[in-house]
């Protein structure tokens, strides 16, 4: 089935619930055959727990007045983007630069190193190999149009 519409409708009125606040923006939306929709908001200093229930409540109303769903059949998640979550747009590479990620290109390379820098065509990624005296830096440039996931990695 194809949920483009209802995806449409549902970014515009997170959009317009978003306006005031433009440390914020809408990541992602999936909607699955059981309609259970998933709404992704990030902020570029994180977004609170609080925020995002004010939004989920506001947006279930929404689309409850709109008959979007025939009988309410269909269940509302707003929340931000886990560390499972790869990286979507351009100011979720910005927020997360100097972090250690996984990034898998669309020809199955993987790299992994510190995000150092980001634009709208590319990002740099720093790899070390080795260790110790032997330790070689090497930085990659990777196109975000050759990028199939970029995810964050957790370092202990």
């Amino acid at each position: 089935m194809d949920y483009s519409s209802q995806i449409q409708a549902i970014a515009r009125k997170i959009e317009d619930l978003i306006a005031g606040e433009p440390d914020l923006f809408l990541v992602e939306i999936k909607i699955k055959p059981t309609n259970n929709v998933k709404v992704f908001i990030d902020g570029d200093q994180g977004v609170s727990i609080e925020r995002l229930i004010k939004y989920n409540r506001s947006l279930y109303k929404q689309i409850e007045e709109s008959g979007m769903f025939p009988n309410g059949d269909y269940s509302l998640e707003v929340s931000s983007p886990g560390l499972d979550e790869p990286l979507k747009n351009f100011r979720q590479y910005q927020k997360n630069i100097g972090r250690p990620v996984e990034v898998i290109t669309i020809d199955g390379l993987k790299r992994e190193g510190k995000l150092l820098s980001t634009n709208e065509q590319e990002i740099v990624v720093e790899e070390i190999k080795g260790k110790g005296k032997k330790a070689e830096t090497i930085q990659h440039t990777i196109l975000i149009n050759q990028i199939k996931t970029t995810k964050i990695q957790i370092k202990f």
